[in-house]
């Protein structure tokens, strides 16, 4: 569940609490540019913004993670190796490019990181590149080394929110969660994501920043297992991203007295940004969160949940405010019957919203059950789906108004373990978001 329960009349709004949650962890400056290009594999004008995040000195305290998928971009190869170096001072971030596939896309990276290196008086091995965008696309090089310097001269402490607004692409608004430690320090975190994830160790782009003194192996080890419950616990659309990467950086300015408060903070930060990703997916306008329970192991919990997430079917009856339940049957069916044949399925109960919907074998189904599953659908919906404008579903809101989301429980009844997951619905808006991506 989320560690708050926030709901927004409008834009502005959302905007005043995202400006309440920026304040940067001592020891940070971002800074953002904008420039128009011309992509070479689509030659029409095109606008990149770089965001940088600076230390004020190196720190050897960082950790990150990165994509499983086999084809990862250069930005993930260059960070996989400055995992091993002494210290990292910067962080370069590039949207519009993913830098995946592309030809000399490592090269480029490198001289990117080189560039912003001599800029800020660092060595290149000191930056650290993340690109997000369209695939197999080439950076503009020389485009980007002649907009570093503004980046640069833009770096200011005080807000991470220039950042939060530099990294999207596709997202309908910034994303930003804090956590205010006892005794002072804090963790910040921004994200990037919308849409092609079902993260695989993390998710799109997520830069989490701390002041707070943590050494470099505490930092990675708490950082993969707030991932494990975070980030890789959502889908919107089951498809790994090539460029995932989630970074935490610690400034070393302020002494951590309690571990286990900073753990506890560092897992509601990722948790909530990971809720903020999947309720500003692509064209989702349903978050639903999976509650399963009384499994045989962990891994079928969480992989059931996921099941049930992505199945195509009962993400359009949700989309529709439809409780065709009868496809999250099918789709628990579908999942056990494959990957856990032997599980005794007369145990099984599912609920909807508080309402029980099957349990003993059989649905527990009747009119005023319909009636209270459509209500619960309805109130969880984050907007009424629009009329398309020539031929293009387009979102009507640029901010969530609530963190409601269509509640299932799933008691499996075989085991000890349970799993919670979130995913959203598959609308008109999905399918012409990713239709038209490029052009």
């Amino acid at each position: 569940m989320p560690s708050t329960n926030l709901t927004f009349l409008n834009r502005d709004a959302h905007r005043a609490w995202l400006a309440s949650q920026a304040a940067l962890p001592a020891g940070f400056r971002v800074g953002t540019t904008r420039f128009d290009f011309i992509p070479r594999e689509a030659p029409k004008p095109a606008k990149m913004t770089l965001t940088l995040i600076a230390l004020d000195r190196p720190t050897p305290d960082f950790a990150a993670m990165f994509t499983k998928n086999a084809f990862p971009g250069a930005p993930v190869i260059v960070g996989r190796k400055r995992l091993n170096d002494p210290t990292l001072g910067a962080i370069i971030i590039n949207n519009k490019i993913s830098n995946v596939c592309a030809p000399g896309g490592v090269e480029t990276s490198e001289q990117i990181c080189t560039e912003t290196a001599r800029l800020l008086g660092l060595a290149g091995n000191q930056v650290l590149p993340s690109s997000t965008g369209v695939i197999g696309w080439t950076l503009p090089a020389e485009a980007i080394g002649a907009a570093l310097p503004k980046a640069v001269a833009a770096l200011a402490p005080g807000s991470i929110l220039p950042a939060a607004e530099g990294i999207v692409t596709t997202d309908l608004y910034p994303k930003i969660r804090r956590a205010d430690l006892p005794g002072g320090g804090s963790i910040v975190g921004i994200a990037k994501g919308a849409g092609m994830i079902e993260p695989n160790l993390a998710t799109m782009l997520v830069y989490i920043l701390t002041d707070l003194t943590v050494p470099r192996g505490e930092l990675r080890m708490l950082l993969a297992k707030a991932i494990d419950a975070s980030f890789n616990a959502i889908s919107i659309d089951s498809d790994t991203s090539t460029s995932d990467t989630v970074a935490l950086i610690s400034s070393g300015r302020v002494p951590c007295e309690d571990f286990g408060a900073f753990e506890r903070a560092l897992h509601a930060v990722c948790r909530d940004l990971a809720e903020d990703v999947v309720r500003n997916g692509e064209g989702v306008r349903h978050v639903i969160r999976v509650n399963v329970t009384n499994a045989a192991s962990p891994v079928l919990a969480r992989a059931l949940g996921k099941a049930i997430v992505n199945a195509p079917l009962f993400k359009c009856a949700v989309a529709g405010n439809d409780p065709n339940v009868g496809r999250l049957v099918q789709a628990i069916g579908k999942h056990i019957g494959a990957f856990a044949p032997k599980t005794d399925m007369s145990k099984l109960r599912a609920s909807m919203g508080g309402v029980e919907i099957f349990a003993n074998g059989v649905f527990q189904l009747n009119p005023e059950k319909e009636a209270a599953l459509v209500m619960h659908l309805r109130g969880a919906e984050l907007y009424a789906s629009a009329e398309p404008k020539d031929g293009v579903f387009t979102a009507p809101i640029d901010f969530p108004p609530h963190e409601r989301c269509v509640e299932l429980a799933i008691d499996v009844g075989n085991g000890p373990a349970s799993a919670t997951v979130l995913g959203g619905d598959l609308t008109h808006e999905y399918v012409s978001e990713n239709a038209d991506y490029r052009s």
